[in-house]
């Protein structure tokens, strides 16, 4: 080191280089959070309601799909189109696996927006479900009649089935989809100490290194680039496009079971776990103390995080080839 900027560099900034290096230029960071959501996640309500949970996932892709063409057509390439869109689906780690892969010009500022705009869904979405759904139809108490407890067995045969499956199916998002069951299976199996090692350091270590590195690489250039307004834009119609469709396959879904159904739960489809389904148990119990939709919520969240992994794939293995 000759000049005193050398040595800012190498104690600001170059000590980061192996971080970025073994977690983010692979995407290693994605996978340890995503490990970290399974292990937080209930699989359970999943085996419960599963057609409930997968048609309002799937409407609840709105954002991540309209977004894509609307951001093509505002100038941006087809993998950077592709990264925007995915933060309709309110999943930091999957933005960041899929502007990794596709836009790495433009990771940080996507990465950034979609980690600063997770907020809208506590901030913005009760809002929405306010304007798309009446006060009555809001208080509705769901009758049932079902269902058993699901044991720790069939969590875990399901982990395995799904798992195998999905990445089969779609393996560019292999990595995502191994990790998140591998850290429910963990959960599941009721190893207490690996659980809380993938909860509390895994977890919140992963999310520490990601916000403390982005951070870092965001520069004034990163800001001033004329790309961040439309990106800034487009991010809010990624997640007011996907709370739109949740909460019309939330309607879908109560017309189908002849009005037994409460329509709160299709903002729980935007698969940020488990904050959406919170905001739908909350806006819930505004109107009425005696309804309890967190586990049908809860159903659609963990469905629209396999539905975000799924798209990300495809994204992922489709957009390269345009």
């Amino acid at each position: 080191v000759t000049h005193t900027d050398e040595l800012i560099n190498i104690l600001q900034i170059d000590w980061l280089q192996p971080i970025y290096t073994f977690m983010f230029s692979n995407g290693l960071i994605a996978c340890l959070v995503f490990m970290g959501i399974g292990v937080i996640s209930d699989v359970g309500s999943v085996l419960k309601f599963p057609f409930t949970g997968m048609l309002i996932a799937m409407f609840a892709e709105l954002g991540t799909v309209a977004t894509f063409p609307i951001a093509h057509a505002m100038g941006f390439t087809y993998g950077e189109a592709a990264a925007i869109s995915l933060i309709g689906g309110a999943d930091g780690p999957m933005v960041l696996f899929a502007s990794l892969a596709l836009a790495k010009d433009l990771f940080v500022p996507i990465t950034i927006v979609a980690y600063l705009y997770l907020s809208l869904t506590y901030g913005g979405y009760p809002f929405l479900v306010r304007f798309l759904i009446p006060k009555d139809i809001r208080g509705i108490v769901i009758k049932t009649t079902r269902k058993s407890n699901i044991t720790s067995g069939e969590k875990l045969a399901f982990d395995i089935i799904a798992c195998i499956v999905l990445c089969l199916l779609f393996p560019s998002a292999a990595p995502l989809f191994l990790s998140f069951f591998l850290g429910n299976a963990v959960r599941e199996s009721g190893i207490t100490r690996y659980s809380k090692l993938l909860e509390d350091v895994f977890l919140y270590s992963a999310t520490f290194l990601l916000g403390l590195t982005l951070g870092v690489l965001c520069e004034a250039s990163t800001i001033l680039n004329p790309k961040i307004l439309p990106l800034l834009v487009l991010g809010i119609v990624a997640l007011l496009l996907s709370g739109i469709g949740g909460i019309l396959g939330g309607y879908i879904v109560y017309l189908i079971n002849g009005k037994n159904f409460n329509p709160v739960v299709g903002i729980a489809g935007v698969s940020c776990v488990p904050t959406t389904a919170k905001v739908a148990q909350k806006e819930v119990n505004r109107i009425t103390k005696f309804s309890f939709i967190l586990e049908y919520a809860m159903s659609a969240n963990i469905c629209g995080v396999i539905t975000t992994a799924i798209l990300t794939g495809i994204y992922v293995t489709l957009v390269p080839l345009l």
